[in-house]
């Protein structure tokens, strides 16, 4: 191996150090994007929303204040509901996309082949005739394969078993089947 390709085996401690260094460094750059993200989303919220000035206003003008803030919330609730309408909606269509395509890859599905097995005899008649003329009739050498059924075991009663392997008479049965 070439000094670039030379693998550095570290020993366990020395891995388990360097870990801990990883998480150490990833733990502390978390924190900082956390206090980061909470920076940025506070300077977000002070230029759109100006904070509430309700010292020295009149009883009247606070109404005014709730019916102009009750106005502006029903404008986002319907902006809402539109865009739930509209992401529902497209959701829909997604759904029946997919349905479709699946539908297209079910009618172009292959046919099953059958397992057929060739004897030898035919195996060589088919080579020696793929040599000699290009027309053969592969169909005629094929045998198809039968699945044979396999044998089930007999339940029998363990008790009566171990009833007869018990004591001398069953130490000699397996001793003489055994022989």
């Amino acid at each position: 191996m070439s000094e670039g390709q030379k693998k550095t085996k570290y020993t366990a401690t020395r891995r388990l150090l360097l870990k801990s260094k990883l998480l150490k460094a990833a733990t502390s750059m978390l924190a900082a994007e956390k206090e980061q993200n909470k920076r940025e989303r506070d300077e977000a919220l002070n230029e759109r929303v100006p904070p509430l000035k309700l010292s020295g206003l009149s009883a009247q003008e606070l109404q005014e204040l709730c019916k102009e803030l009750h106005r502006k919330i029903d404008a986002v609730d319907e902006a809402r509901y539109d865009l739930e309408i509209k992401v529902a909606k497209n959701e829909i269509e997604i759904q029946s996309l997919t349905q479709k395509i699946w539908e297209m890859k079910g009618t172009k599905q292959r046919t099953k082949l059958k397992r057929v097995k060739k004897s030898h005899d035919a195996k060589l008649d088919a080579l020696t005739e793929s040599k000699m003329s290009s027309k053969s009739d592969f169909k005629a050498n094929l045998k198809t394969v039968k699945k044979e059924d396999e044998k089930k075991e007999e339940v029998t009663d363990w008790r009566k078993n171990v009833e007869a392997m018990s004591g001398m008479e069953g130490r000699k049965k397996l001793f003489d089947a055994g022989q």
